[in-house]
């Protein structure tokens, strides 16, 4: 027979939410969302399985070895557990939403699987919320993806943040210009997200491109791109320089001091991106709070956006405590409850009428118990009660 302790085990990468932190994740996507909706963003909800194809097209050209797969009994077609919702969102702009005004905001939130974890987020399952403003390839659709992400993190409660910017089509721009491709440019991307000047030298030979420049230059945005323009960087390179600046000079007035670094070689998960995307840190918090930039939907459609991860978020906000719950006596009126339902208690009624109130109070966790009509802190009771 299986042990009960055997039951309670889980696959690795996967977890039970308990209280109090399953009620404070929902709490925190109810807030993500309000803010996603009051900038104009309308929620939708795609499937949490479908067809492997639609999973594997433009931004899910890169998740194929995160997918779960299974054979639909029905259609006796290979079906895939999403592993990002931002391919949803795409499939969903592109299709059932294509005629719709551009630029269209779409918002989202709900729970992603995947085969493998990483280093940084070893979980496999977790929920993900955010955003897409699909249609615009304007500056503005850049700045608006970056104050947002910002406003909405920091509205569910996440403090010391920074922003890293990054450009992952630089790389593949600076490389073409030097006759780079093929495995050499795998070579050379890899050298560089590993910092390997030994690599990226032997890589990189000489080409007039200075590689090694490149990976020194990360760090405080603008420092960076004083950097990046001090190179002689052909004019393909210098015009997505100068967007970036541009982006920068725009969004750094409405950050209110948040952090904006610049790492311009960074290109491991942003394989899909194509133009300025970005990461969301919180200080002392394992793993980015969340992601997103620049991308093309098939067909060519412009989109940026962002998508929050919220275990880490949930690391990255202020201990929080279950919360005040008032003690009910099983005889009492269930109108009591409403009454303090509607000022904002959460009430907890007793079973039965023989057993001793407080007793069950404090057993059952509560903070606070109703007494002749009245809410008293538990603590409070307990010092009058030993006065009397």
């Amino acid at each position: 027979m299986t042990s009960d302790s055997s039951k309670g085990l889980l696959p690795a990468g996967l977890s039970d939410d308990l209280p109090p932190e399953a009620d404070i994740e929902a709490e925190t996507v109810t807030a993500l969302m309000a803010t996603f909706r009051a900038h104009g963003y309308e929620r939708v909800k795609p499937p949490l399985i479908e067809f492997e194809e639609s999973l594997l097209e433009g931004p899910g050209a890169t998740l194929g070895q995160q997918l779960f797969r299974v054979m639909d009994p029905q259609s006796q077609r290979m079906l895939g557990l999403r592993a990002d919702m931002t391919v949803q969102v795409a499939r969903i702009a592109a299709t059932r939403l294509g005629g719709r005004p551009r630029p269209l905001r779409l918002s989202y939130a709900g729970q992603v699987l995947r085969t493998r974890g990483s280093q940084l987020r070893p979980e496999r399952q977790f929920s993900q919320a955010g955003f897409e403003l699909i249609g615009s390839d304007s500056l503005g659709a850049d700045t608006e993806a970056i104050l947002l992400a910002a406003e909405a993190l920091r509205g569910a409660g996440a403090n010391n943040l920074s922003i890293d910017l990054t450009v992952p089509h630089l790389v593949g721009v600076l490389a073409a210009e030097a006759g780079i491709d093929g495995e050499r440019l795998a070579q050379l991307r890899d050298a560089l997200d590993r910092k390997d000047a030994a690599a990226l030298a032997t890589v990189s030979g000489q080409n007039g491109i200075d590689f090694q420049r490149l990976l020194e230059i990360g760090g405080p945005a603008e420092k960076a791109l004083a950097g990046l323009k001090a190179m002689n960087l052909p004019a393909a390179g210098a015009a997505i320089v100068a967007s970036v600046e541009a982006l920068v000079a725009r969004a750094v007035p409405h950050l209110d001091g948040l952090l904006l670094t610049l790492d311009p070689t960074e290109y491991r998960g942003f394989e899909y991106h194509t133009g300025i995307s970005f990461s969301v840190f919180a200080r002392g918090v394992r793993g980015e709070l969340g992601r997103g930039g620049r991308y093309g939907l098939p067909g060519g459609e412009p989109a940026t956006g962002f998508s929050v991860y919220l275990d880490s978020l949930r690391r990255a906000l202020p201990k929080q405590r279950n919360g005040d719950r008032v003690f009910i006596a099983a005889s009492a009126e269930f109108g009591v409850a409403r009454k303090l339902h509607e000022e904002g208690w959460r009430t907890v009624r007793g079973l039965s009428s023989d057993a001793d109130a407080m007793a069950e109070a404090t057993r059952l966790g509560c903070t606070h118990i109703l007494r002749d009509g009245t809410v008293q802190a538990l603590g409070d009771t307990t010092q009058k009660s030993e006065k009397d």
